[in-house]
């Protein structure tokens, strides 16, 4: 089956689906995105993630030419034209075609696009067995040029930072913030277990709140956990027992290298593998 694509309210098939070449969305980066899942006809957290959209959207001064509820309406009825039980949806706002040139003011009607369809972040014995991670140079984005909460159509910062780790030979790349404290990776939140402890940064370290990144702390703290969300450096996560990763993508992924060190045993730890049996029975409650 051909993948419907939405576009300003109706239905393309994928090789159709097309916007202005003078989209600010492709010029400039000038857009905001989600990336949700669908877990056996289920869309996981899309309340969440819209309100997300949204407040990424306002923090650039975009304005969504539809309502929040009008935005999970036709979100759900993509879904349902792709009959998709189990896949991702990546939601995309743009400024919209105008003039070369940055000014917003010369752009008009920005461009709703909802695309369904299959992800695979990473290969499955990687959730087994663990991946490895490299700290690279590329640091997050400074708070006060490019908020890292704001999930923009603009992931240079991300991409570079995946570029250094695919060239050192790991699958996911560790970004520090601009004081040298961890932030996050390229593409997903990062938690340590150290003394049955969970750490994460926190929101100010410069990270991007992630949904998947919430729902753990819920079930951590439903499990009676202790958690912190913390200033953390790399020497934490050297002497980690334990690390993970979580992401809508990535889901929960254990971690048991980086920067050449071995994490704990070398090997998923048990509150990781209790977290992670923990999520895969929430998405499927959900």
């Amino acid at each position: 089956m051909t993948p419907k694509v939405y576009v300003n309210g109706k239905l393309f098939d994928k090789p159709d689906a097309k916007i202005s070449v003078y989209d600010h969305g492709l010029l400039y980066g000038d857009g905001v995105f989600e990336g949700i899942r669908i877990y056996e006809g289920r869309i996981f957290r899309l309340k969440e993630h819209v309100d997300r959209l949204f407040e990424s959207a306002r923090a650039i001064k975009l304005e969504i030419p539809l309502s929040h509820a009008q935005m999970m309406e036709a979100i759900q009825a993509t879904v349902s034209a792709n009959n998709k039980r189990n896949g991702y949806i990546r939601p995309i706002i743009t400024r919209g075609a105008g003039y070369l040139g940055l000014d917003p003011r010369k752009t008009s009607d920005p461009q709703i696009i909802i695309i369904v369809d299959d992800i695979s972040l990473y290969p499955p014995e990687f959730y087994e067995n663990g991946l490895e991670i490299a700290t690279v140079s590329t640091i997050r984005n400074h708070p006060a040029a490019v908020s890292p909460r704001i999930k923009s159509l603009n992931y240079l910062n991300n991409i570079l930072a995946k570029i250094e780790g695919v060239i050192s030979g790991c699958q996911e790349s560790l970004m520090l913030n601009h004081l040298g404290e961890i932030a996050e990776c390229s593409g997903d939140n990062i938690f340590l277990v150290r003394d049955g402890v969970l750490k994460t940064p926190p929101v100010e370290a410069g990270i991007l709140e992630g949904i998947t990144r919430g729902a753990v702390l819920e079930l951590a703290r439903a499990a009676k956990m202790s958690v912190q969300e913390m200033t953390l450096t790399r020497h934490d996560v050297y002497i980690a027992d334990e690390c993970f990763l979580t992401g809508t993508a990535a889901e929960i992924i254990p971690v048991v290298k980086c920067d050449a060190r071995v994490i704990g045993t070398g090997k998923p730890g048990p509150i990781t593998r209790q977290l992670r049996e923990a999520f895969r029975q929430l998405t499927m409650a959900n």
